[in-house]
């Protein structure tokens, strides 16, 4: 068995802080915008797509830099912010000691996803080639590009996965790619999750016994 964890919103508690920092730059621009629009809006999301969806809303591009500054600011917000959602460590932990392979893929470049974790102390459950980032794809999520190239370079079948996901786009990539989806639904649409085809949990003192292992 391969558990593929998502990491914002499901191993830190990222959303609240990037949508926070979306939304008031989005704002200087001229989309007013809160932080919770900013997350129902965009959360899944590649950056790419929610560029070309502002510039769309505007009419216009956006300024030279400025999603590298939204990068960098978001970066900075972490560094004050950012915990690890609770259970985290224990759970991984504990699923891992079973014998079980674990591994991280998200949306976000690899150096987000690997400050992310060490900011939360987090770093130490998963190896560095257990890091997965769907820039190495042609296709991010709701496509199954990334979880397939997750479960080829960790040498599991897709039967053999279980993908823990608290966005429908990524519940989505997780059934078209075979994969038994696990919806984290503690800060998310339950609903929305289970539509998109997942079973739904809101803590992750749950996974043990939906994985089987408890």
């Amino acid at each position: 068995m391969l558990v593929i964890f998502d990491c914002d919103g499901v191993l830190v508690d990222s959303e609240r802080i990037s949508n926070g920092v979306l939304a008031r730059l989005l704002a200087a621009e001229g989309l007013a915008m809160t932080a919770a629009e900013a997350r129902r809006e965009y959360q899944g999301l590649l950056l790419a797509d929610i560029v070309r969806d502002v510039e769309e809303r505007l009419g216009r591009p956006l300024p030279a830099g400025w999603l590298a500054r939204y990068e960098r600011e978001r970066a900075a917000a972490f560094r004050r912010e950012l915990e690890a959602v609770p259970g985290a460590a224990e759970n991984v932990a504990w699923i891992a000691a079973q014998g079980v392979a674990v591994c991280v893929a998200s949306q976000g470049k690899l150096e987000k996803t690997r400050l992310s974790l060490e900011l939360t102390a987090l770093s130490h459950l998963f190896a560095d080639g257990a890091l997965f980032s769907a820039e190495a794809v042609p296709r991010g999520k709701p496509h199954p590009d990334l979880f397939l190239h997750a479960a080829r370079v960790m040498g599991a079948e897709p039967a053999a996965c279980a993908v823990v996901e608290d966005t429908p786009s990524g519940v989505a990539a997780a059934v078209a790619a075979g994969m038994r989806a696990l919806g984290f639904a503690a800060d998310s649409d339950e609903a929305a999750l289970r539509m998109a085809g997942a079973e739904t949990f809101r803590s992750l003192d749950q996974l043990p016994a939906l994985l089987a292992l408890a």
